[in-house]
């Protein structure tokens, strides 16, 4: 059955907030992938060691994702929010400062912490705001995924370009600089849709358990073989592109092409998803996002690079609406945020073990190819775990 639009109002509010993700996501997490070859080179790294670099950033993530509701429960989810960007602000200014592993392992787990406490305290109020006007449907939450994207591709715009007008033993540490500071830019500008927004309401007194997981076993798995699958495809994906051959503007068109497609997935895939169930929508759009992860390893010309550009970039932010919207569907108002906060741990899970995984495959005979295959079959298999999802409730 054919779901309703939401409202115009609504999406604007989810598309000021998605300056969450644009910092946390799209900044704080994701631009390391274009800093990661320049830091290998000059920093006399390993492969392993750079996955390892974003493991540490992924298992702060996770420890953000656990703690997020409690914090939020603690202060506020509006100061939770606001709080968070101060920190990821803060950490990727640091990570300017140093060349050390030890420094940049700290600073990229506190970027980690912090950007999963925005990502999720984000949500939370987006969904309850969403809720409160009569609302519902994967539609806010994807535009509010897609500020992920609009983060990378604004990082495409100036990090390949500061890399290529300075050395490179000082371009990635005033890239990093650059991060930091638009991440306060992004604070100041999300602020006023900040206030608009309406806090969770407090678990009932009486209540065992903040949220029943066991109601969402099959999405959780799935969700955390997504984060094993995305995650080593976007750490590595640029050095498999430099490895092949491709230039520094070839780079950062890839990477802005890749960021652009995920801010207009939701227009994409909007009317495919309210004509489907809730499973059936997460296991397409994990089938085509492991398409578009697979065709690199099959063909290298220009046309199979932009497909597989468009396929997986209109697709892996589309992941966390769908996922998301699950758990609105299936429990109750005051478990949604815990509830997200739940998944964006099994993410955050796998997203840790993905990159070193990859990591170390690449450092093997098989090189990145083996590390990229193995990351789309894992994409594959969570589009099937995704099929076992129980329907929501009626």
């Amino acid at each position: 059955m054919t779901r309703p639009a939401p409202r115009p109002a609504t999406l604007w509010l989810a598309a000021a907030l998605s300056l969450g993700p644009f910092a946390a996501l799209g900044l704080g997490r994701f631009a390391y992938t274009l800093l990661l070859p320049p830091m290998k080179t000059q920093l006399h790294w390993s492969f392993a060691t750079a996955g390892g670099v974003n493991t540490a950033n992924a298992i702060g993530y996770l420890a953000g994702s656990l703690l997020a509701a409690r914090i939020a429960a603690r202060f506020g989810s509006r100061r939770t929010f606001v709080g968070s960007f101060l920190v990821t602000g803060g950490s990727l200014l640091g990570c300017a400062l140093t060349t050390s592993l030890l420094p940049l392992l700290l600073l990229r787990a506190v970027s980690g912490f912090s950007g999963a406490a925005t990502f999720v305290v984000g949500a939370g109020l987006l969904v309850q705001t969403v809720s409160a006007r009569g609302g519902a449907g994967p539609l806010p939450m994807a535009v509010y995924s897609a500020g992920t994207g609009t983060g990378i591709a604004a990082s495409g715009l100036t990090v390949p370009v500061l890399l290529a007008a300075l050395s490179d033993s000082v371009g990635w540490r005033v890239a990093w600089a650059l991060l930091g500071v638009l991440t306060f830019a992004a604070l100041l500008a999300v602020l006023p849709a900040a206030r608009r927004t309406v806090e969770p309401p407090p678990a009932p007194v009486r209540t065992g358990d903040s949220w029943p997981a066991a109601k969402l076993v099959p999405a959780l798995l799935a969700y955390s073989l997504f984060g094993v699958g995305c995650i080593a495809y976007l750490t590595f994906i640029v050095a498999f592109l430099q490895h092949e051959g491709v230039g520094t503007v070839g780079v950062a068109g890839f990477w802005c092409l890749l960021g652009l497609a995920g801010v207009v997935g939701p227009l994409c895939w909007s009317p495919v998803l309210r004509r489907l169930g809730h499973s059936a929508r997460t296991a397409a759009v994990l089938g085509v996002l492991a398409v578009g992860a697979g065709i690199p390893l099959l063909t290298q010309s220009a046309v199979a690079g932009l497909v597989s550009t468009i396929l997986f970039g209109t697709s892996f932010l589309m992941v966390v609406a769908v996922f998301t919207d699950i758990a609105r569907a299936q429990l109750a108002p005051h478990q949604w945020t815990p509830a997200i906060g739940g998944l964006t741990v099994a993410f955050a899970t796998g997203q840790s073990a993905g990159p070193v995984l990859a990591g170390l495959l690449a450092d093997t005979a098989g090189g990145i190819e083996l590390g990229l295959a193995v990351s789309t079959g894992v994409l594959f298999v969570a589009a099937g775990v995704s099929l076992a999802q129980r329907p929501a409730p009626r």
